[in-house]
């Protein structure tokens, strides 16, 4: 594919200001270039999701087996209490 030359980019603006008209020009370049930075900005996002989706898979398993054991700890520490023993 080539590039198009001075010639045909000068045909090319002029389509573009007699479809949208001088006034709606500036509004157009506004629009696409906050489009960008959007996409942009997600696309940064997903790549970071991406790279830190691993260690947070990791933390949360690690953090219910520690719920788990604290629980099953709690219940252990419930019935040796005093106050919880069966009455004679």
């Amino acid at each position: 594919m080539t590039l198009p030359s001075g010639a045909e980019l000068l045909l090319i603006l002029f389509v573009i200001l007699l479809l949208f008209g001088a006034n709606k020009l500036p509004d157009l370049a506004r629009s696409m270039g906050r489009s960008a930075r959007i996409f942009k900005s997600e696309v940064k996002e997903m790549q970071n999701d991406e790279a830190g989706e691993q260690p947070k898979q990791q933390h949360e398993i690690e953090s219910a087996a520690a719920q788990e054991t604290r629980s099953a700890a709690q219940d252990a520490d419930f019935w040796e209490r005093p106050e919880n023993q069966p009455r004679s």
